[in-house]
């Protein structure tokens, strides 16, 4: 430690260097620490001469690091989430509660997590659970969480990332609009077909009664929030794309059926990622476990509510559970 002192201006450069580098921009870093921007920019002169390269580059609209900028970078972020960290389970000590925030979707939250808000609660009951909600497709990096979901291919997962299940999906509609379908429709049936976004536009003709043509898209409804989505479905608005990590409670409950006996399994799996930059607390990896078995129980009540769907052998050959 004091050989590093003497390599640092001074310690409070670590601060500034990281806050640069993570705004993009001298002066957003120096409204997030309350100093000016000249300040910003002596500060981090000083370090690049104390270390004798250069740390940032100057492009238009901002700054970018350079090769020994990243490498400090990625060092320093691990450094600063390694101490958040150890002051956070410090906090959770005197107080008893751990605060854990997730990156999931509002599909998710709204039709998986919720209805079983009240067993979760019982399981994790000194956690403050905070979220930080994605209202279209899930993706993007994990910023200031601790846990988030994400699709990835099998080359993709790695030791941040624990598998949940397939990407799996079906067509899902309410019981009453699946039989007032049957008395109304001639042939081919006629639906209205809910979507999430142009990119799933035409979503049923992947699967085999839409191809074949014995039903057909009449008209469509389209919305941005898949939560939306589903809950149009639950309203017997029409028939939508079900990822069955997110409907497995409807499905199970028969608030959803499907309205076709046919799953397709893509090439993606959904997992539980982390960051790298910040180690992986124990009530994390509990609560990671516990949103893992319970995805899990939710796949067993599915099969069993309905068999010629073939579930568990499908599951089994996806290679989830």
């Amino acid at each position: 430690m004091p050989n590093l002192r003497r390599k640092l201006p001074s310690a409070n450069a670590l601060f500034v260097f990281e806050a640069a580098a993570r705004c993009g921009n001298f002066t957003r870093a120096a409204e997030e620490l309350y100093v000016s921007q000249p300040a910003v920019s002596r500060m981090l002169a000083r370090m690049e001469d104390h270390l004798g390269v250069q740390l940032f580059e100057r492009v238009r609209g901002g700054i970018e690091l350079t090769e020994n900028g990243k490498i400090l970078y990625r060092k320093i972020s691990e450094g600063f989430g390694g101490i958040e960290s150890a002051i956070r389970e410090i906090e959770a000590r005197a107080t008893g509660i751990e605060t854990v925030t997730l990156s999931v979707s509002t599909a998710f939250t709204t039709h998986w997590l919720m209805p079983r808000m009240n067993r979760l609660n019982q399981a994790f009951p000194g956690v403050d659970l905070r979220f930080q909600l994605i209202s279209g497709r899930i993706g993007g990096p994990l910023v200031d969480v601790d846990l988030g979901m994400r699709f990835r291919t099998d080359e993709e997962i790695d030791e941040h990332s624990a598998l949940v299940m397939p990407e799996v999906l079906l067509p899902v509609c309410n019981r009453r609009y699946h039989e007032q379908l049957l008395l109304d429709a001639g042939s081919p049936h006629d639906d209205t077909v809910i979507n999430m976004d142009d990119g799933e536009r035409g979503w049923q003709e992947r699967f085999a009664a839409f191809a074949e043509h014995q039903r057909r898209a009449a008209t469509m409804l389209s919305f941005s929030d898949y939560a939306i989505v589903v809950q149009a479905a639950l309203l017997g608005q029409g028939v939508a794309l079900g990822w069955l990590n997110v409907l497995s409670h409807w499905l199970a409950d028969g608030a959803l059926i499907p309205a076709e006996h046919e799953l397709i399994v893509t090439d993606r799996r959904c997992c539980l990622v982390w960051p790298a930059s910040r180690p992986l607390r124990p009530v994390v990896a509990a609560l990671r476990d516990w949103i893992i078995e319970e995805v899990h129980a939710d796949m067993i009540r599915v099969d069993a509510a309905y068999p010629d769907l073939c579930l568990a052998a499908t599951l089994r050959n996806g290679k989830a559970l």
